[in-house]
């Protein structure tokens, strides 16, 4: 077992283990973590826990210290510098006529980097833009193309069920979605029904598929014919996954067919 804190960057889903080296941190306090960019600012999620030695990520970086007054103070100046290379960034790319959608600003911590984030249809020559934003900002630029999803993720949001956003609020990484997993949950295969705000499949019809694909491995499918337990035979009509129950077309008193209601413990199929 290894001992970590877990924290998160600018309030995003994705929580990040870092070597305490002793030092005690509690859940919510700021912190300053060493990492590939340098020194940067993060929130502790869960304090000092110990996570299996396979769950990390080698070779494991180190907290540098609990945040001080001076590390809140710059945190501040950086987020009113990022609000004011959004609104200049904006400009500029109109200025250039560059197809291109700003999404965010990072400044890091120690001031010596702004990136900026930003979604396009295609690719984009930027390298105009990149020596205009240095000239302004006199630091390192990185322009970073980002796809919808991850603009959704920055962004946030309501989703349809009234809830934040998923992957804002707690994914850690996106999984792959496919249609198949709203026909396995018996959702309606309209675009807009079972697309989050990004505009792609959402992100929780993943949540329920293990469960999904459970409950339909004990259920017939619909066309299949089953004997009930009082003896009829007949064809599915429709079946309720979460009620596991079967819709079925059974023939009594010779010609005649009705559809009937039973719990597929009731029924002998395959």
């Amino acid at each position: 077992m290894t001992e970590v804190i877990s924290v998160k960057f600018k309030n995003r889903g994705k929580v990040y283990f870092f070597d305490p080296h002793g030092i005690a941190v509690r859940t919510g306090e700021k912190v300053v973590v060493e990492t590939s960019r340098g020194l940067e600012l993060a929130e502790c999620v869960q304090g000092s826990h110990a996570v299996p030695d396979e769950t990390v990520v080698q070779p494991l970086r180190s907290l540098a210290r609990i945040a001080t007054k001076d590390d809140l103070r710059i945190e501040e100046i950086n987020r009113r510098r990022e609000k004011e290379a959004f609104a200049i960034c904006k400009q500029k790319i109109v200025e250039h006529g560059l197809d291109m959608k700003l999404v965010d600003v990072e400044c890091s911590f120690e001031g010596n980097k702004t990136m900026f984030f930003f979604t396009s249809d295609g690719r984009v020559d930027f390298r105009e833009l990149v020596k205009d934003l240095a000239s302004v900002f006199r630091n390192r630029i990185e322009l970073r193309q980002i796809g919808v999803r991850d603009e959704a993720k920055i962004i946030g949001g309501i989703g349809s069920c009234g809830r934040p956003l998923c992957c804002n609020s707690y994914l850690s990484e996106f999984a792959p979605v496919s249609i198949k997993m709203a026909k396995e949950q018996n959702l309606s295969l309209n675009p807009v029904k079972i697309s989050g705000v990004c505009g792609r499949l959402m992100c929780c019809l993943k949540n329920e598929e293990e469960t999904y694909e459970y409950l339909n491995s004990k259920l017939p499918s619909v066309g299949d014919y089953v004997t009930t337990d009082d003896g009829l035979k007949g064809e599915v009509s429709s079946v309720s996954v979460l009620r596991q129950e079967v819709k079925v077309i059974v023939t009594v008193n010779k010609d005649e067919k009705e559809i009937r209601e039973y719990k597929v413990s009731q029924l002998k199929f395959r």
